[in-house]
């Protein structure tokens, strides 16, 4: 080697050594007394924050939850296989952080943002801490833009709107999490992405989700967040924080999102457990007493934001399972209190066949109506009333009473319009099909005929109706308005295809 390259090495290493600054800092440190079922009991971190992340020695994180004056309670992030009292714990200053951005979209996340669907790592690049305050009054704007979910009975009669927070309630097995996937299936093409969040559900359940969302080509816009029932409490807890932090991200980036949480019931239940196990004083059905604000803190970030904060939005559809159809029990109080509306499914008219068993008695959308466009306000003014009357002759007409010609119509147009709201799962369909279809049933257009055929009739039509007339139907759909000259042409139409069958 040469002397003036040897020199060089020499004046670097040198260099390096001058520039080289010691970490003599101290570091908050304490000792593991117990460990149980998921959550740490540490002796010492006097310095340590209420929602910490916490190391301790192994490569294991956990969480501080509980502050008292001697020791520190914490919920552990990973397995507690190879933890022992005695372990050595160090605060670490931060929040946990999962990863954000457009790499997330397509991929199935644990609530630690770890890839769980066998594909390449996720860069952790652009962090974002899974609690964040939720945006000011004054960074908000009003909910006057339509979310259309592809049901008809809900775009109809409970509109949902870009910002709004929509529950969806109701027994086991009513369809609560069809209607949140046909939601996000109705997305495509529409500059909406979508998070959806499974919390202690099955393995099979949230794999059934997945393998529908890729055969609609819905992954492509979908980030799945999954805690399966197999999965620790703290795990569970921390799923809709991390899929409201991934959402964020979108929506500070201007972006319209929804995120879907399945199921909220669940969620409670591994926070009471929690609390449980850290001897916190329960209340009521032994939850305990914040339990309303670990929900409404996750919520009230859901908004639509002004044009100076970028004019994205976040729209919610949070999900709680009842018991029997009690909507009055604990958890399902809080969270209808806390949302803009709710979906209310029934098991009986589920079994009945009515399928989605949507309630519209119970059912509403606080603010959903001022984001209706003017073409279903127009046709889907008298629906619900409709409905209610038909639902109440049908109870009187139980009794086998003598009807006049008068509730044999409204009969009859009840049938007919009860029948047209019924719709396939997986199959959403468009604002104009569905503007058409009202416009004939309200009408009672369809008087001749029968109630079982009333569907594939309107099927047919419209099918039809794009085959021949499309500039009706593309109008409809681009300016969202609908005029007494659409009705008339709607019904000439009808009326050619009505003889178009018979010829």
């Amino acid at each position: 080697m040469e002397k003036h390259e040897f020199s060089f090495i020499t004046d670097e290493l040198k260099e390096q050594i001058r520039s080289f600054r010691f970490d003599n800092g101290m570091k908050d440190a304490g000792r593991l007394v117990a460990c149980g079922d998921g959550v740490l009991t540490i002796e010492g971190l006097t310095n340590v924050k209420n929602g910490e992340l916490i190391y301790i020695n192994g490569g294991k994180y956990a969480l501080a939850m509980n502050l008292e004056e001697k020791q520190v309670g914490a919920i552990l992030l990973t397995n507690a296989y190879d933890l022992s009292e005695g372990d050595l714990a160090y605060s670490t200053g931060r929040i946990v952080s999962v990863p954000v951005g457009d790499e997330l979209l397509g991929r199935v996340v644990n609530p630690l943002g770890l890839p769980l669907d066998g594909g390449k790592p996720i860069p952790g690049e652009k962090l974002r801490n899974i609690e964040a305050p939720a945006p000011a009054i004054f960074d908000r704007a009003k909910v006057d833009e339509p979310l259309y979910t592809g049901i008809m009975a809900l775009d109809s009669m409970i509109p949902i709107g870009k910002g709004q927070r929509e529950l969806i309630i109701g027994d086991r097995q009513t369809g609560k999490t069809a209607i949140a996937v046909d939601a996000i299936l109705n997305q495509k093409g529409k500059d909406v992405i979508c998070v959806y969040v499974a919390i202690g559900q099955k393995i099979a359940s949230v794999n059934s989700v997945i393998q529908t969302l890729k055969a609609h080509d819905a992954m492509d816009y979908t980030v799945v967040v999954c805690s399966t029932a197999s999965e620790t409490a703290p795990l569970q807890y921390l799923a809709p924080y991390t899929g409201t932090a991934i959402a964020e991200e979108f929506m500070y980036s201007g972006k319209d999102v929804l995120i879907v949480y399945d199921d909220l019931s669940k969620h409670a239940v591994a926070y009471r457990t929690i609390s449980l196990l850290l001897k916190r004083p329960s209340g009521r059905e032994a939850y305990p007493g914040d339990i309303f604000y670990i929900h409404s803190r996750l919520l009230e970030r859901s908004a639509k934001l002004s044009e100076k904060m970028g004019g994205g939005s976040l729209t919610a559809l949070p999900i709680i399972e009842t018991l029997a159809g009690d909507i009055s029990a604990y958890i399902p109080t809080n969270v209808i209190s806390i949302t803009d509306g709710q979906i209310y499914l029934e098991s009986e008219l589920f079994h009945s066949g009515i399928r989605p068993a949507v309630n519209v008695g119970l059912s509403v959308s606080r603010v959903g109506g001022s984001a209706q466009c003017k073409a279903m306000k127009k046709v889907s003014g008298q629906v619900r009333l409709d409905l209610a009357h038909y639902r109440e002759m049908a109870q009187f007409s139980q009794f086998g009473a003598d009807l006049d010609l008068a509730t044999m119509a409204v009969l009859g147009k009840g049938a007919r319009l009860t029948e047209s709201l019924k719709q396939n799962q997986c199959a959403p369909k468009k604002m104009c099909d569905m503007v058409v279809s009202l416009v004939i049933t309200m009408k009672d257009w369809l008087s001749d005929i029968a109630v079982k055929d009333v569907n594939p009739f309107l099927d047919g039509f419209l099918r039809d109706l794009h085959l021949n007339h499309p500039e009706l139907t593309d109008r409809l759909e681009r300016e969202q308005t609908f005029s007494d000259e659409d009705a008339d042409k709607i019904k000439e139409y009808l009326t050619q295809y009505k003889e178009s069958r018979k010829a």
